[in-house]
C-alpha cells in the first residue's frame, strides 16, 4: 500500500539512527536502571519507554498530539504531571535502603512490572516526545504514497525498530561493566541515590521545557 523510493528510506533510516544514538532522557532513564538493577531492569525500562513511545506514535497518527502542541494548557498539564511523577520516583529511590532494586533481588522476584510501568509513564508524560513526533514524522509523508495516518504510524514505529538495534547492546554493556558493583549493598545504596538524582534531574529538565 505504501510506496517510497530508496532515497526516501535511506534518508529516513539515517535520521532515525542519529536520533537513537543521540544521548537523551530516554537513554538516561534506561541506563540508570541498568546500572542500578542489571540488564533485566534495563530491558524492562527499555520496553516501557518503547511502549510509551508507541503511544505517542499512535496519538500523532490520530492527530491528538496536535492538541498538545497547539494548546498551552494541555502542554502544561502533561508536563507538570511528568515532573511530579519523576520527582516521586526520585524520592522513592532516595528513601530506599539500598536493596530495593539490586540485580539479585530482581532476579529472584522476577517482578519487573514496576520498572516497565515507570518507563511507559515517563515517556507518556513528556509532552516534548509528542511534539517531536508531530514535527519529525510529517517530514517523511509523501503525497500519494498512502493514507497520511498510516504513513505517520509506520514511520513512527520504524524509529522504535531502529532503537531495537541501538539500545540493547548499550544495556548489555552497561550490565557487564557494573555487575560486580551491585553485589555490595553499600554500593547498591549509592547506586539508588544516583538513580534518584538522575530522576530528579530529569524532572528539573522537564520543568524548564517551554512549549
Amino acid at each position: 500500500m505504501l510506496e517510497y523510493s530508496p532515497a526516501h528510506w535511506t534518508s529516513f533510516f539515517a535520521a532515525a539512527l542519529i536520533l537513537n544514538l543521540a544521548p537523551g532522557p530516554d537513554i538516561a532513564f534506561i541506563m540508570g536502571h541498568t546500572v542500578n538493577g542489571g540488564k533485566k531492569n534495563g530491558l524492562a525500562a527499555m520496553f516501557g519507554i518503547w511502549t510509551g513511545a508507541m503511544g505517542h506514535v499512535a496519538l500523532a497518527a490520530l492527530g491528538l498530539s496536535a492538541i498538545v502542541a497547539a494548546s498551552a494548557t494541555a502542554f502544561s498539564v502533561v508536563k507538570w504531571a511528568g515532573v511530579a511523577y519523576l520527582l516521586w520516583l526520585g524520592l522513592q529511590a532516595f528513601r530506599s535502603g539500598g536493596e530495593a532494586l539490586t540485580a539479585n533481588k530482581e532476579v529472584k522476584s522476577g517482578n519487573l512490572w514496576p520498572v516497565f510501568r515507570q518507563g511507559v509513564l515517563v515517556d507518556l508524560f513528556n509532552p516534548k516526545v509528542a511534539t517531536f513526533f508531530l514535527a519529525f514524522l510529517p517530514q517523511f509523508v509523501v503525497q500519494g504514497a498512502g493514507p497520511m495516518w498510516l504513513q505517520l504510524f509506520v514511520h513512527g514505529a520504524l524509529i522504535i525498530v531502529v532503537a531495537a538495534f541501538v539500545e540493547p547492546p548499550i544495556i548489555f554493556l552497561g550490565d557487564r561493566l557494573t555487575v560486580k558493583l551491585r553485589e555490595s549493598k553499600k554500593v547498591g545504596l549509592w547506586l539508588e541515590r544516583c538513580l534518584g538524582a538522575m530522576l530528579v534531574g530529569l524532572a528539573c529538565r522537564l520543568a524548564f521545557i517551554e512549549k
